[in-house]
């Protein structure tokens, strides 16, 4: 297991560096001019202030300079400052990433749950109106776009009933709780203010749904067929011959060797919402690394263009192995070399 690791992290080295290769060269073959792009009309008729922007971030020099620089204070672990936001880009993403994590948390919550259970829930009424039922709810959580899903969550629980709260991670009467870990969930409870605790967590309801319908129409076909090839097996024919209740069967015997399928699906599904969904972010006016990594593009700034997607792929790598590690729990016969 340890040589696994080891070999794991080496391969991750490797490929931190090759993908910060790549999007800083697809960064900078966007035809547009970051100068443009962050100064004001009046300063572009300045030469000198022109010449100043770009000696200021290294735009002057030859592009294999500039990211070999990159990469010497990448491999210090600094990713540099941002141009928009003039800050060091791990604090920009230390300040967004919090929320994404959040909403990506209730989401895998809210899809894992429900999808488990209709999964279930279909194989075991399978052939019934309920199964239909059930089909018919994954299919439209996997069809829906997730911006039209959020369009039409706000426009009937919060303008049509009035039993959610507007767009935004707080009301607009409360304060944000100190920042402590980022997460207000957490940081309310450490400051001790269960109204601003109840007031985060019905902020998260709808857009954690949103996050959470493509998944959960994907764990509720996916465990439903796992299970029905699980359950046509020799030794689920044994254990249904020697007496055992079909209950017991599905839940001791069947699911645990139906979830390895489900595990992928969790862990993709999961890596993809820590990712950030520009626009469930943009439509909640959720501060999330999604909304920081549009307004990044939009401004062509290169440094928090190249942050947010090391980010994203650190997660997907640490998440696939997250996975692979699980896989040896749920199945025995797994074994790493």
């Amino acid at each position: 297991m340890l040589r696994y690791l080891v070999r794991r992290f080496l391969l991750l080295c490797f490929l931190m560096i090759g993908i910060s290769l790549v999007v800083f060269l697809l960064s900078h073959a966007v035809p547009s001019d970051p100068v443009v792009a962050n100064l004001s009309d009046r300063n572009l008729g300045d030469p000198e202030m022109v010449a100043a922007f770009r000696a200021k971030w290294g735009l002057d020099q030859p592009l294999y300079k500039q990211y070999l620089t990159y990469l010497k204070n990448l491999l210090r672990f600094d990713l540099g400052v941002s141009i928009r936001t003039q800050q060091p880009v791990a604090e920009d993403l230390a300040r967004y990433f919090p929320a994404t994590i959040e909403l990506a948390i209730v989401g895998m919550i809210f899809a894992v749950f429900f999808g488990l259970l209709f999964g279930i829930i279909s194989v075991v009424k399978r052939d019934t109106l309920t199964e239909q039922v059930i089909r018919g709810v994954s299919i439209f959580g996997v069809s829906v776009p997730s911006f039209w899903m959020a369009m039409i969550l706000l426009f009937v629980f919060y303008l049509l009933l009035g039993i959610a709260p507007r767009p935004g991670r707080i009301s607009t009467r409360l304060s944000a709780p100190l920042h402590r870990t980022g997460f207000f969930l957490i940081d309310s409870l450490i400051q001790g203010d269960m109204r601003l605790l109840v007031d985060s967590l019905r902020h998260l309801v709808l857009p954690g749904i949103c996050q959470g319908m493509f998944t959960m129409g994907l764990i509720t076909r996916t465990i439903r067929s796992s299970l029905l090839e699980v359950m046509s097996q020799d030794y689920i024919r044994t254990a249904l011959a020697k007496g055992l209740s079909r209950r017991d069967i599905l839940l001791k015997h069947a699911l645990g060797n139906a979830l390895l399928p489900v595990v992928t699906v969790i862990g993709m599904s999961f890596s993809g919402l820590l990712g950030g969904m520009i626009l469930v972010e943009t439509i909640f006016a959720w501060p999330g690394i999604g909304q920081y990594a549009y307004q990044s593009t939009q401004s062509l700034d290169f440094p928090a263009i190249v942050g947010v997607s090391l980010l994203i792929a650190l997660n997907h790598v640490i998440i696939n192995l997250a996975v692979d590690l699980l896989y040896g729990l749920l199945d025995p016969r797994v074994r790493y070399r």
